[in-house]
């Protein structure tokens, strides 16, 4: 059969069962997400109508250049303003945007069909040229890339005909269509420098932006997918409280919101008119241990600080059941990649004060552990270690910092300090942005040479077994060595004024993985 004729050391049924199997089977229709659309069964959408969204982040760092955001915001005005070649759906699987068709015979070699028609808020047509560009500029050292370990990968990306664009990759890699779904990676104009205007082919056009203050866009006429967006305008802006959040949603000042503390979810269900939508995720807020401190970097005391962790008094009292047990490594339970083989490390004080005593932190002056409220569950975590160590005489301190400029100034800066990840589409992505020697997010500043060897492995093996063998032992070694520690997998708090229809849930993170522009309208 034609199905089983080799190409590149890997049949194309072998293929297709695979990117099946990993839920990346690449849909060919550029249509609505899974969830929009049955959002819309209920409700038919309408043109019209302005939103304001309040978001729990934001300062002077927020930017429009997709290489240099790192925040749920950026994303935000990413996914407003840009496209991404693929976007994911509600199963994280890999749908097509402005990309036609991303089709390989081996997961080396990739060729992306582009959609005509697209053009960019200024009127010119994509191109090639602009995805050739846009990928590209990540590897550059000098564009400083958020993304620049998954854009490391690509050896080549050529414009290969009218609307196509050839990608080879340093190894085979069947994630591709998921990481080409990154934040980051959305395509902007071909030699583009300054992104102050925000030119892109998304479903809005930028009105304003202000760092730290707000973001207004209005709704792009010439958007390529027929009838959309709906709404004339979304106002983005920053409230970092969560009390303030709450009380500006219920007082009708903003419409949608995220980051909800599960305190105020009673408050806001039994409000009329308004209503809390929560999505289990693979968020989580993680104690970090820096190695180049040589308290915190001690094995020893890495490892009783993570026996320190009540995982079950976290996940009941911080947050209040909206939480699943973590164990010190990021693959949550449910993900097809998890790790159930690995044993569950609970909270024993004995095996604490033994690890303690042992890297010589009992009675000692330790560094304070920073935390804020812009970390989930950070402030109150970090409290419950605090009371907890004191029983075997380990003196810990927290700072608590506001949430106003806590990634650029706090953030990984700290031999002690909490960090908090969002969603990844893949345990490629998580891994590669966040583990890898060489990742600038490399949070503990972790080195681990069979780590990285194993991750570049598991993005070319297509027997999926062995794969997910080899990110079994990716957890065991982040969960026993590394210098993080993970308590809980949080679910995704979202409020909205009921009145703003089509929400979903898209598990990448809040506000259906930042993409909710293009897919709300407004009912009244």
């Amino acid at each position: 059969m034609k199905d089983e004729t080799k190409e590149g050391g890997i049949s194309r049924r072998d293929m297709m069962r695979m990117l099946a199997g990993t839920g990346m089977m690449v849909a060919a229709g550029g249509g609505l997400l899974t969830s929009a659309t049955t959002a819309m069964a209920a409700d038919v959408p309408k043109k019209g109508g302005s939103i304001r969204v309040a978001y729990d982040s934001g300062s002077v760092s927020d930017t429009l250049d997709p290489a240099a955001g790192s925040t749920g915001s950026d994303y935000i005005r990413f996914f407003m303003f840009y496209s991404g070649l693929t976007q994911l759906d509600e199963s994280l699987a890999p749908r097509m945007n402005i990309a036609e068709s991303v089709s390989s015979a081996d997961a080396k070699t990739w060729i992306i069909k582009l959609r005509q028609g697209v053009t960019f808020h200024d009127g010119k047509a994509l191109t090639p040229a602009d995805v050739v560009y846009s990928l590209m500029r990540h590897k550059n050292p000098q564009t400083a890339s958020r993304v620049k370990t998954l854009a490391d990968q690509f050896t080549s990306v050529t414009a290969s005909g009218p609307n196509e664009v050839t990608m080879v990759l340093e190894v085979p890699n069947a994630d591709l269509p998921v990481i080409l779904a990154t934040p980051q990676l959305v395509i902007v104009k071909d030699g583009t420098t300054n992104f102050n205007s925000g030119v892109g082919t998304g479903p809005y056009k930028l009105k304003s932006f202000k760092p730290g203050a707000g973001t207004v866009g209005v709704r792009n006429d010439n958007y390529w997918k027929p009838g959309q967006p709906y709404l004339d305008q979304i106002e983005l802006i920053s409230i970092s409280d969560n009390s303030a959040r709450v009380s500006a949603l219920l007082a009708g000042d903003v419409h949608l919101i995220n980051s909800v503390d599960p305190r105020s979810t009673k408050r806001i269900a039994a409000t009329p008119g308004y209503e809390v939508k929560e999505t289990k995720s693979g968020l989580y807020t993680d104690l970090i241990m820096r190695r180049d401190n040589t308290l915190t970097g001690n094995p020893d005391f890495v490892k009783g600080m993570k026996y320190l962790f009540d995982r079950e008094q976290i996940r009941s009292a911080v947050f209040l059941d909206y939480a699943v047990i973590g164990n010190d490594q990021p693959i949550p339970p449910g993900h097809r990649y998890f790790n159930a083989s690995l044993p569950q490390r609970k909270f024993d004080l004995d095996k604490a004060r033994f690890y303690m005593q042992k890297a010589g932190a009992v009675g000692a002056t330790l560094p304070p552990i920073y935390a804020t409220t812009d970390a989930n569950g950070s402030v109150e975590m970090a409290q419950l270690m605090q009371q907890t160590a004191a029983k075997i005489g380990v003196n810990l301190t927290v700072n608590r910092v506001p949430a106003d400029g806590y990634w650029s100034n706090h953030w990984m800066k700290h031999p002690l300090g909490f960090g908090s990840i969002n969603p990844r589409p893949s345990a490629d992505v998580l891994f590669t942005q966040f583990f890898k020697s060489d990742a600038p997010w490399n949070e503990s500043g972790w080195k681990d040479p069979k780590f990285d060897q194993l991750l570049v492995g598991a993005r070319a093996e297509t027997d999926d077994a062995k794969r997910k063998q080899m990110y079994g032992e990716m957890q065991l070694l982040v969960a026993d060595a590394g210098g993080i520690g993970i308590p809980s997998f949080i679910s995704l708090l979202d409020a909205n004024d009921k009145r703003l229809k089509g929400l979903g849930s898209i598990p990448t993170g809040a506000m259906m993985g930042f993409s909710f522009a293009e897919h709300v309208w407004w009912a009244a």
